[in-house]
């Protein structure tokens, strides 16, 4: 029988990390002196504490150890459960990739262009929606208010409930920025079903996955947020994947100082 600090030089395991193994449960002494407390291990613990180093180099927490030694003696188990372990270092690894790589971009975006930084991209999904729609060819986008008004008046008597949550946005089909003649789509999300009117449509609209950066303030950083959010998404392996749009937060509907509008900038992506 050996003493811990014998078995330890031996497994070139730290005395105090053989203690701790003893209380997880992982490798008991193979006796205790019952008066001086003292472990002592047995020469055929070694392979078990090298079993137990080689899994823990892997990455492997201490339940999944245990786990792996209670299968130690079935190949076949084994083999299901290394594979189950390496399946979830590789999501990890995906995981640490992504962040390095936005890290990455962050650093180069603002080295390039400090003013790119003050708006902040992420990715999320806006949920399956039922909207209220209003689409229309107007002269210019400052003339967008005109489709909400259509909106308010064609529904003014049809107590339409809000939707859980929200969202007031306007879709630009165009597709690309002109100058006049704009293909515009005012959306709102409402709850139950209703009636056409005239150039009220309702309708279902997919959930979609975009990058999406968040702004207060009047309605000129457009072209900023616009341009941050496009750098992002080419510099971060994403490509476009759908029309943009805006999300109203704050709306000229809530406030008329334009430095309390909250403004959101999204567009569909997709992995390159």
């Amino acid at each position: 029988m050996l003493k811990i600090g014998e078995f330890s030089k031996l497994s070139r395991l730290t005395v105090r990390r053989l203690r701790s193994y003893d209380e997880a449960g992982l490798l008991r002494p193979a006796s205790i002196d019952p008066f001086t407390g003292y472990r002592y291990y047995s020469e055929s613990q070694l392979p078990t504490a090298n079993r137990i180093t080689a899994l823990k180099d892997m990455g492997l927490s201490q339940p999944a150890i245990r786990q792996a030694l209670q299968c130690w003696e079935d190949p076949a188990a084994l083999e299901r459960f290394l594979l189950a372990q390496r399946d979830a270092a590789q999501e990890e690894a995906a995981r640490a990739a992504r962040r390095l790589r936005l890290l990455d971009t962050a650093i180069d975006r603002l080295r390039k262009d400090e003013k790119q930084m003050k708006y902040d991209v992420t990715i999320k999904t806006i949920p399956e929606r039922y909207v209220a729609s209003v689409r229309m060819v107007i002269p210019s986008y400052y003339r967008e208010g005109d489709l909400w008004h259509i909106y308010c008046q064609e529904t003014a008597r049809m107590n339409i409930q809000d939707g859980d949550p929200v969202f007031c946005l306007a879709v630009y089909h165009d597709g690309e920025f002109k100058d006049s003649d704009v293909d515009v789509e005012i959306q709102k999300t409402v709850a139950g079903t209703y009636q056409d009117t005239e150039h009220v449509k309702f309708k279902t609209v997919p959930a979609v996955e975009v990058a999406s950066a968040t702004f207060q303030g009047s309605y000129e950083q457009i072209s900023d947020v616009n341009e941050a959010v496009t750098a992002w998404v080419n510099d971060n392996g994403y490509a476009f994947a759908g029309l943009f749009f805006n999300i109203y937060h704050v709306s000229p509907h809530e406030t008329r100082n334009p430095d309390e509008f909250v403004t959101e900038v999204c567009y569909p992506i997709r992995k390159r």
